[in-house]
């Protein structure tokens, strides 16, 4: 198993930044014997590490931040490297640096300094308190004093770049192995998120392709054909179409497609605990049979 080991050290004007612990994400390869298929499956948001000088200068108790996270998520695809998927997951919160965000994108009113002119300032991500360093949880403001934006480089040098090279390598791999790569990006969404206009309950999975352009149409529909046959009730690209990963490496020109799922979080957890229920088994398992589609899948078609 590879692990991600970066240590972030004190920036050049002497002020401390987050001390990470070590490793910040891991890699789970496919073992021995088991067949090999090119799919990447990741879990950005599944870590719940959260650095003491970022609490200590935390506005909000911590407990707080727990809902952004991707709770269990790597536990439930943890099964898939038998099924000849390349796991790769994060270790540190989704609140100390956002991996499914561009890297500089910063909302300059967090920051004591001025920010450099390659920050992205004005995306909409950003204006909603939602940037690659979030400014607010559950609405509320996350921080009680001013970042330096040498705390927010020293985050994206030691977790962020990290994991998307460790990332971009996994891809090129399965590229050079089989012709073509599809990362699949695993995601939770709030069961209230899972409500939407005109549905007759919830939904279960959301697919986003960002609309067809990051993920070869007939790849989509083979997920969605699995998950329907399997119980599950499934949507695409609305509430959510995809994120900074799966726009930034779905390329289905340059063989390499990517596909988020947003899975519902009450299938398998209970929402206030986060403690697994009677459904995770299940989830797990069917994850494991849309793995198992996916592998045998004819991807000769798609070079």
């Amino acid at each position: 198993m590879e692990t991600g080991s970066h240590q972030s050290e004190a920036c050049a004007s002497g002020a401390p930044v987050e001390a990470v612990a070590s490793p910040v994400f891991d890699v789970i390869p496919v073992p021995p014997g088991a067949p090999h298929a090119p799919l990447v499956y990741a879990s950005p948001h599944s870590g719940g590490q959260y650095p003491d000088r970022m609490l200590e200068a935390l506005r909000l108790d911590p407990s707080a931040l727990r809902g952004s996270e991707d709770s269990l998520v790597d536990s439930l695809i943890a099964p898939a490297p038998a099924g000849g998927a390349t796991v790769i997951h994060a270790r540190v919160a989704r609140a100390f640096v956002d991996l499914n965000r561009e890297p500089w994108e910063l909302d300059p009113a967090m920051f004591e300094d001025e920010l450099p002119d390659f920050a992205r300032a004005r995306t909409a991500r950003v204006a909603a308190g939602l940037g690659a360093i979030a400014r607010v949880a559950g609405g509320k403001e996350i921080y009680r004093r001013k970042l330096t934006f040498a705390e927010a480089k020293a985050r994206i040098e030691t977790v962020h770049q990290p994991y998307h090279d460790a990332l971009t390598r996994l891809l090129a791999q399965a590229r050079a192995a089989h012709g073509v790569a599809l990362l699949v990006d695993w995601h939770s969404m709030p069961s209230a998120a899972a409500q939407g206009p005109g549905r007759r309950g919830p939904c279960d999975i959301v697919l986003g392709d960002r609309f067809g352009a990051a993920c070869a149409p007939a790849i989509t529909a083979l997920v969605e054909k699995a998950f329907i046959e399997l119980g599950y009730r499934c949507v695409r690209n609305a509430p959510y179409a995809g994120g900074y990963t799966t726009e930034h490496y779905g390329r289905p020109s340059r063989r390499t497609h990517a596909l988020q799922v947003e899975m519902n979080r009450a299938l398998y957890m209970d929402e206030a605990t986060r403690v697994a229920n009677d459904g995770f088994a299940r989830l797990s398992r069917d994850i494991g049979t849309v793995t198992a589609r996916l592998a045998g899948f004819d991807w000769a078609t798609l070079r």
